[in-house]
């Protein structure tokens, strides 16, 4: 036994905290933002190999402290256990600089507050020299690992090496919008994020505290302030894009002694990667396994398919109670009660998740029409569905240039023969008739007056019919309009076989008088699949089985909340399986939350689980697949989350069995009605499978098909 010399020590200690260039950028950019920096410039050669330089305007490093500072386990971050077990800042091991010295060629220039001038000193060879500089920091890293050769044939292309490198910064720059942060290779300016800040806020400072120990007074659980939340999105969409921010809702949630913050992508925003996905806990960046699956548990029922979602969570927790000296490069934190910040994040996404968009369309629209000057912005809040986000015009444009066909002049049927073709004495039916020769004719709306709003609609007859009856069964009433045969409507006058009207035929400009519905009236069905409707800013599209799915699923959730456990069918002959010894334990752990979920699976033997009782809504299914399925989620997740998983997965199955089906003919009525609690209903933008429920195409979108304009 020997011991090892402190240069082969800090090259060990180097390949747990140096692993590449970007590493290097990481440590320095976490010493600028501890030392009160508000800019910060890094400069790199050859994706940071030759020379990487961060630069920054923070306090600096006095002279007879910066020989100090390259020692190992030397900081002035943390001086006790107590310190180190409630750390606020980036960086607390005073290991880093040591170790990039140990492979690298390092020089350390600073000048603190109140120094007559600024002093360099070479780690190679321990010279100090005064030198001109401003108040701050530089610290130069060249030929990374010319002392470790073998270490560097692991490093890819410049260009990869520079792409970690601005990732690295990316990461930080999202996390502080008051600091300024500038990319520079070869002498380029690759990225510049500017600073931000909220007014009466000084600058280079955390823009959310943390939180005391205990529960917060009602102030401190307010929601941020619209200047700080503005400055956020400002920083998001410089560093992530506006389409980032224009596809995503803000959020903000405390729960006990964890609030969350941030924006959450929509659903319709989901990426086939999961390389937008940022979460910053107490402004540190990491990758947690208990945040991750909070944050995709949010979107198990708006998300189709594999598809990741993106967002920016922002996690504020007392130090004391998060542990960030758990892995060598400070990626990853251990709380210590992991259930609370589980639900914390998962309610939080959830939450701003629920809120239907298409009340937020017509706010965007009015936003808009409110400004009604060409190129102006569009709405923030990309809370409307992806194919209507807010396009600059005027208020006419948010209109057609045309007023829709009143009632009494409706298009009449169109009859065709298919052996002489388009008849001659049928073209004048494409002109409309007078308001005399038409005659009058009902209105399709039924009470539903031009006044109503979409709360009253609740109310209304129509909101009813999608009401559950006895059996739980979400079905559509069968109106006598709807019933009659094909040929008992054949006499019937044209405009009665295809109700287009949809204006009050009294209002001369319909859409003075209209009820502020966002997802308009109901023009037809089209092939027993889509509804059609119109709205102020064009057509939308709804996908009648989709849509009831998910109003049907949300209603079955409010009345599971309120049951004790989901009902069950014993099987007349258990099924029995193999299992292993953690199976079998898992599964006599967890009788009592397996009951709850409808299921009864029991030991058998020592090596055999016998599945006695299943799910009644899934008793034709495979039970010892389920009972596999619930107990390995059982094993890896907490009880709670399990079973609200499974009822969930229960419920979207009776739903998808409950909704109205492809081809069922509704009237206008029943359309209408299910625009309505659309409107109104969570997660409506989405079927429980993830695939959308409608889709907005705008005049302009409808304008430019047919090359209007042009």
């Amino acid at each position: 036994m020997r011991d090892l010399p402190d240069e082969l020590i800090s090259q060990i200690a180097a390949g747990e905290v140096v692993e590449r260039p970007a590493s290097v950028v990481r440590e320095l950019v976490d010493n600028a933002l501890d030392a009160g920096a508000s800019q910060i410039t890094v400069r790199l050669l050859a994706g940071g190999v030759r020379l990487i330089a961060v630069e920054d305007d923070g306090s600096g490093i006095a002279r007879d402290e910066l020989p100090i500072a390259l020692r190992r386990h030397a900081t002035s971050k943390i001086t006790d256990l107590h310190e180190l077990e409630t750390v606020v800042t980036m960086g607390f091991r005073g290991e880093a600089l040591a170790a990039i010295c140990s492979v690298s060629e390092t020089a350390l220039l600073s000048r603190p507050h109140g120094q007559d001038s600024a002093f360099l000193l070479d780690a190679r060879s321990g010279e100090l020299r005064p030198v001109a500089r401003a108040t701050g920091t530089t610290v130069e890293v060249k030929e990374l690992f010319f002392s470790t050769p073998a270490r560097r044939k692991f490093l890819k292309t410049d260009a990869t090496e520079l792409a970690h490198c601005v990732e690295a910064v990316r990461r930080h720059a999202l996390a502080r919008p008051d600091v300024g942060f500038a990319i520079w290779h070869e002498g380029k300016l690759v990225e510049q994020w500017r600073a931000t800040f909220v007014p009466g806020q000084p600058p280079a400072q955390s823009a959310s505290p943390i939180p005391p120990e205990g529960d917060a007074p009602a102030a401190s659980q307010a929601a941020p302030s619209t200047d700080a939340q503005a400055t956020l999105a400002r920083r998001l969409a410089d560093v992530l894009g506006e389409a980032f921010v224009a596809q995503s809702v803000p959020l903000h949630h405390r729960e006990g002694r964890v609030t969350v913050t941030g924006r959450a992508g929509l659903p319709d925003a989901a990426r086939a990667r999961a390389d937008q996905q940022y979460c910053y806990v107490n402004g540190r960046f990491v990758r947690d396994k208990v945040v991750q699956h909070a944050a995709r548990s949010a979107y198990e029922d708006v998300l189709h398919g594999q598809r990741q979602p993106v967002y920016a969570l922002y996690i504020e927790i007392d130090p004391a109670r998060v542990d960030v000296n758990v892995h060598p490069t400070k990626i990853e934190v251990r709380f210590r009660d992991s259930r609370e910040v589980h639900q914390a994040v998962r309610h939080a996404v959830e939450n701003a998740l629920a809120v239907p968009r298409a009340a937020a369309l017509a706010a965007a629209a009015e936003s808009a029409d409110a400004a009604g000057a060409p190129g102006s912005p569009p709405a923030t809040a990309a809370d409307a569905s992806p194919r209507t986000a807010a396009w600059p015009g005027t208020a006419s444009n948010l209109k057609p240039n045309w007023p829709p066909t009143p009632a009494q002049q409706a298009q009449a049927a169109i009859h065709f023969d298919d052996r002489v073709g388009h008849r001659v004495t049928d073209l004048g039916a494409l002109w409309g008739k007078t308001p005399a020769d038409s005659g009058a004719q009902a209105n399709p709306w039924h009470g539903l007056a031009a006044s109503t709003t979409p709360h009253e609609v609740a109310g209304h007859p129509a909101a009813q019919h999608f009401a559950p009856d006895q059996t739980g069964r979400h079905s559509l009433p069968v109106t006598s309009a709807s019933t009659e045969a094909p040929a008992a409507r054949a006499d019937a006058p044209a405009s009665a076989q295809h109700p287009t009207p949809i204006q009050n035929p009294n209002d001369s400009d319909p859409y003075a008088s209209a009820p502020a519905w966002p997802l308009g009236r109901a023009l037809a069905q089209l092939h027993g699949v889509y509804i059609l409707a119109e709205n102020a800013q064009g057509l939308v599209l709804v996908d009648m089985h989709a849509a009831h799915e998910r109003i049907v699923y949300e209603r079955l959730k409010a009345q599971a909340a309120t049951a004790a456990r989901i009902p069950s069918q014993p099987l007349l002959i258990p099924a029995t399986f193999a299992a292993t010894a953690h199976e079998v334990a898992c599964a006599e752990a967890h009788a009592d939350t397996l009951a709850t979920l409808g299921l009864e699976v029991t030991p058998f033997s020592p090596k055999t689980l016998a599945v006695r009782a299943v799910p009644s809504t899934l008793a034709q299914g495979d039970a010892v697949e389920l009972a596999r399925s619930v107990l390995a989620d059982l094993a890896a997740h907490d009880a709670s989350t399990v079973v609200q998983r499974a009822q969930s997965d229960i419920l979207a199955t009776m739903a998808c069995h409950g909704a109205v089906r492809a081809h069922r003919r509704l009237t206008l009525d029943e359309m209408n009605a299910l625009l309505r609690q659309m409107e109104v209903t969570e997660r409506s933008d989405q079927c429980n499978h993830g695939r959308p429920t409608w889709r907005q195409l705008s005049m302009r979108e409808l304008d430019a098909l047919f090359l209007r304009g042009r």
